[in-house]
């Protein structure tokens, strides 16, 4: 494992604005980086994390947007976006079974079967900075094939006190100690170390993706997807690391709703279960 420095599901896939290098389209090249986010009910979030794309220093990517059984206006929002920002290569696709492995696995294989070699991945109500993209492809073109990195809160939400600023910061760096510790992280079949690689912070070379299985198929109620995929990626590969540069910053609406020991049970295998998980 490296730390570089500075660096299935439905078809009916749409493209609605921003074709330049879209393969299926119009006979133009395929963009190499595809960026898949995965969208339940996110009408509200999800215009902020699209102008966070768009605001990318580094835009030579196609974006696209899973909806997974919203019954709100997610894809309207998503049609809206594209037209009034017609130089984003924006699309959008469906996934009807209710689940966020789900719905990142159909974006990751159909962004592979139009040309991606590079799959990034961020959350509809997560900001990516300006240098995220480029920071993505640098890092994998270092040799490794799964990279992450910082992530911050939003500070656009919520009118956040001082001490709430490093909350975030602290349950994640307590998750990421946690994992390492924790039983199913620790098998002897692993080739390197457990690294925790938040889902709405992460990018993956196609090939890695493919060979080790990819997300699996569920619902975040059942199993942390961006765990699995990770535990699947140690036992194919050790090129796996972190990059400081690939900044994201994350809502923090369930420690809101779930407070700090509800949130940390809740990354813990799920010692909490909360009435409800789709946190809006």
């Amino acid at each position: 494992m490296n730390d570089t420095a500075d660096t299935a599901g439905t078809a009916d896939t749409t493209a609605i604005a921003g074709t330049v290098g879209a393969a299926d389209i119009a006979g133009r090249p395929a963009r190499s980086l595809w960026v898949i986010i995965p969208a339940h009910n996110e009408e509200r979030s999800l215009p902020a994390t699209l102008a966070a794309l768009a605001a990318q220093r580094d835009r030579d990517f196609t974006v696209l947007v899973v909806d997974n059984r919203s019954t709100d206006a997610t894809a309207d929002v998503v049609r809206a976006f594209a037209a009034a920002n017609p130089a984003l290569d924006l699309r959008l696709t469906t996934e009807d079974e209710k689940g966020t492995g789900c719905a990142a696995d159909t974006g990751m294989r159909h962004a592979i079967a139009r040309g991606a070699t590079l799959l990034a991945r961020t959350d509809a109500d997560c900001l990516p900075a300006p240098g995220w993209t480029a920071a993505a492809r640098a890092a994998l073109a270092t040799g490794l094939e799964l990279v992450t990195g910082p992530l911050r809160p939003r500070t656009d939400e919520f009118r956040l006190k001082a001490w709430e600023r490093w909350l975030l910061p602290s349950v994640v760096a307590v998750a990421a100690w946690f994992g390492k510790l924790r039983p199913g992280n620790r098998d002897p079949s692993y080739l390197g170390p457990y690294m925790m690689c938040p889902g709405c912070n992460m990018a993956i070379t196609a090939s890695l993706y493919e060979r080790s299985g990819g997300f699996p198929r569920t619902a975040i109620e059942h199993e942390h997807e961006d765990r699995t995929l990770v535990n699947r990626v140690r036992r194919v590969s050790t090129a796996y690391g972190r990059a400081r540069r690939m900044r994201v910053a994350g809502s923090v609406r369930r420690l809101r709703a779930y407070g700090l020991a509800g949130t940390l049970a809740w990354y813990a295998d799920h010692r909490y279960a909360p009435d409800e998980v789709d946190i809006r």
